[in-house]
């Protein structure tokens, strides 16, 4: 389990050469012109996790299988999607089968034409958000008029939903997403049914010319500014750096980035700042056969992750043999970990914690 993200923009923007860079692959064709990617394209790539490495190479794993996170490159929106100009609604509906938007803004100047004409990831930002905000608003609308005469009759499922809807129709009628509506713990579930583009957490993605990949420019402090407002995540990143990296061999890739005054590649913090976006966290395990990475979110619980792996480990769940990552290095490996007493038996109630490595037992 990992996460899917949906990468949204204006054309031209860095949307398709971002994903190519990723997923190293040409699946999405990058090209000087708006609406070159015609479908979806979906990538799978493997999430960077050197404890994993670490993890293998002391439990002398045979195979290494890292945890897998999903974007997919969807179609440049502009002005009037939600009425259907450009390519409109259907990728609208593509957006909304996403966990969370990974919002491309272009943060440099250059040949490639812009679809607006000028550089201004502010005016960008707000043009896809209006255009998201609107297609929310056309279905919301929809589902309160029909909710409103069930609930007029006393349904009692009708009146909590139209309780959620009320408040989120005011709010994308305000200009405001429909992540800016708090509601309850029992309401929220009703919130995430109601499928809606600007419920999902946004991740914007700042993307710079080459030299200023380390440290930015004033176009992506920007949307750092925007991000921090927003309560949004951020990253900058170099999508023509990126692709380039794409093509070195692994034995190359330090040394370039390190000309650049980068510590590691831009998915890195794509990754990291995703996982935090979406409250992740990564547990292992291992044996002589295969160490392998797992995502859970914040809050799971030990038969909840034991489900991850397969549903009978959680329906028959008895207990979930426990070591913190730093003792597994430390002490040196599993065997060790039980004879210095840092194995731990927990039970159903035990919140995974990031690093953990687990061994579950479970009776079907």
């Amino acid at each position: 389990m990992g996460f899917n993200c949906g990468i949204v923009g204006l054309p031209n923007v860095g949307k398709s050469t971002l994903f190519n860079a990723l997923t190293e692959t040409a699946a999405a064709e990058a090209a000087n012109y708006p609406f070159c990617t015609i479908e979806p394209n979906v990538g799978r790539v493997a999430v960077p996790d050197e404890r994993l490495e670490t993890i293998a190479r002391i439990g002398q794993s045979a195979k290494v299988i890292h945890t897998q996170l999903e974007f997919v490159d969807i179609a440049g929106l502009v002005r009037g999607a939600s009425r259907g100009e450009g390519l409109g609604n259907q990728f609208l509906a593509n957006i909304r089968e996403v966990d969370a938007i990974c919002h491309v803004l272009r943060c440099f100047e250059g040949e490639v034409t812009h679809v607006e004409g000028s550089i201004d990831p502010l005016r960008d930002a707000e043009t896809v958000e209006t255009e998201l905000m609107l297609a929310d608003l056309d279905s919301v609308e929809r589902q309160r008029d029909s909710t409103a005469k069930k609930a007029r009759v006393g349904e009692k499922e009708a009146v909590a939903r139209l309780a959620v809807l009320e408040p989120v129709v005011a709010a994308l009628q305000d200009g405001k997403p429909a992540r800016t509506v708090r509601v309850s713990e029992e309401q929220k579930p009703i919130l995430h049914g109601l499928n809606l583009i600007t419920a999902k957490p946004v991740l914007y993605v700042a993307n710079v010319e080459e030299g200023s990949a380390a440290t930015g420019n004033g176009l992506s402090e920007k949307v750092r500014a925007k991000a921090e407002a927003d309560g949004a995540g951020f990253v900058v990143i170099s999508a023509a750096i990126e692709a380039e990296v794409a093509q070195l061999e692994a034995a190359d890739k330090a040394e370039f980035l390190e000309t650049l005054g980068l510590e590691e590649p831009g998915l890195a913090r794509l990754i990291r700042s995703g996982y935090d976006l979406l409250g992740l966290l990564t547990f292992f395990t291992v044996g002589p056969k295969e160490a392998r990475a797992w995502t859970v979110h914040k809050g799971a619980r030990a038969p909840q992750a034991a489900g991850v792996i397969h549903s009978d480990f959680e329906r028959g769940f008895i207990r979930a043999e426990t070591i913190a990552y730093a003792d597994f290095v430390a002490l040196g490996g599993e065997q060790a970990c039980k004879e210095a007493g840092r194995m731990r038996a927990e039970g159903k109630d035990y919140l995974v914690q990031d690093g953990d490595i687990f061994h579950f037992r479970f009776n079907v």
